[in-house]
C-alpha cells in the first residue's frame, strides 16, 4: 500500500488517545470574573473542581450579579479547557504522520 500501514497507524493513534485522556486529567485551568470575586477551577474533562466567591460579594446582596459573575467565570474556564485541548489534540495528530494532516 505505498508504505502506508494501517495497523501501525491504529497503534500511534491508541497511544495519542491515551496520552490525551492522560492531559485531560492533568489539565487544570482557572478562570475568574469580575475582576476576581468570582473564580472557577475546572479540569480538562470540564468538571468544575473548584468555585470561589469573594465574601464581599455575598455582603453586597446582588444575587442577580453574583449569579452572573459566577456564569461568566464557569464559562471562560471551559473555553480555556476548550482552547488548551485544541491546543494538544493539534499537535497529536501531526504527530501521527498521516499525509495531509
Amino acid at each position: 500500500m505505498g508504505g502506508f500501514n494501517l495497523q501501525e497507524l491504529m497503534s500511534k493513534a491508541k497511544a495519542q488517545y491515551e496520552s490525551l485522556q492522560k492531559k485531560m486529567q492533568e489539565t487544570v485551568v482557572e478562570a475568574s470574573a469580575g475582576g476576581g470575586t468570582v473564580t472557577a477551577k475546572m479540569d480538562g474533562r470540564k468538571q468544575l473542581l473548584s468555585l470561589k466567591i469573594d465574601p464581599e460579594a455575598v455582603k453586597a446582596g446582588d444575587v442577580e450579579m453574583l449569579q452572573d459573575l459566577v456564569l461568566a467565570a464557569i464559562n471562560e474556564a471551559s473555553r480555556k479547557v476548550d482552547a488548551q485541548m485544541q491546543s494538544t489534540v493539534g499537535g497529536m495528530l501531526g504527530g501521527l504522520g498521516i499525509p495531509g494532516i
